[in-house]
């Protein structure tokens, strides 16, 4: 049985006071919710976050963190010190992590697999570049970065296994794919898990779309049957639209 969730991605938005502020905001107005809510605010904020959501039912992840535990990699942060600190969700792979600062299929490999052997939930992201769309090499791509930094993975790794398509194209740009474009690929994913491993194993990956949802364009693609909620981005920074996403699950 998968879990729908809603993850906010804060990306580096917020300083201590603006991210207590909407953590105060969105837990008043929080709804009753079948989905697993989830914030990811930056590094220096976790632990007010933390402190901000003891009583609530919102989990915190990390947007990042290194595959080793300690050493000389300066400004980075390792799986121990958000464990530490009741970190144990950390997004992986994301498309501005894979373009801004180098990370490819081979590091990121690396660091699920810390992940996962630390115990930790991952939001592995995932996704093509407009051109790669244009020149219809989207399911390539797509199978390729799975194929590359997660098909490692022995099937009980997968329990911690959150997986999130994000078109690079549609990412803070304002364009969206379309809830059949976003189905036709979140069946495709599914389909080369359950070629890889099994069906069941692949009908049990929660597959979260990440791309300018929207409280106008959630409801829609959240109803497709291999959508299993959503990365969100600069919606998740306003409390009241990211509450409007978390009602559309």
């Amino acid at each position: 049985m998968r879990t729908q969730i809603v993850a906010g991605n804060w990306k580096m938005n917020k300083n201590q006071d603006e991210t207590e502020n909407l953590l105060s905001e969105l837990s008043a107005k929080l709804p009753d919710s079948h989905a697993t809510v989830i914030v990811a605010p930056t590094f220096v904020n976790l632990v007010t976050s933390k402190n901000a959501l003891h009583s609530s039912t919102i989990k915190v992840a990390a947007q990042n963190m290194h595959f080793a535990e300690n050493g000389a990699y300066t400004g980075e942060i390792s799986s121990d010190m958000l464990l530490n600190i009741g970190i144990d969700i950390v997004i992986l792979g994301h498309s501005e992590r894979r373009s801004l600062f180098g990370e490819d299929d081979e590091l990121l490999a690396k660091k699920v697999k810390t992940a996962i052997e630390k115990q930790m939930t991952v939001i592995f992201c995932f996704g093509e570049e407009l051109e790669e769309r244009k020149s219809d090499n989207h399911f390539s791509v797509v199978e390729s970065q799975l194929k590359n930094a997660m098909f490692g993975l022995d099937e009980k790794s997968w329990q911690h296994i959150v997986l999130a398509y994000e078109p690079v194209w549609a990412i803070g740009t304002g364009e969206t794919a379309t809830p059949e474009q976003a189905q036709e690929m979140h069946a495709f994913i599914r389909n080369t898990i359950s070629e890889a491993y099994n069906p069941t194993l692949a009908n049990d990956v929660s597959i979260l779309y990440g791309g300018s949802v929207k409280p106008n364009n959630a409801a829609e693609i959240f109803s497709k049957p291999d959508v299993d909620g959503g990365l969100i981005g600069g919606a998740s920074l306003k409390a009241d639209d990211f509450v409007e996403i978390i009602k559309a699950i």
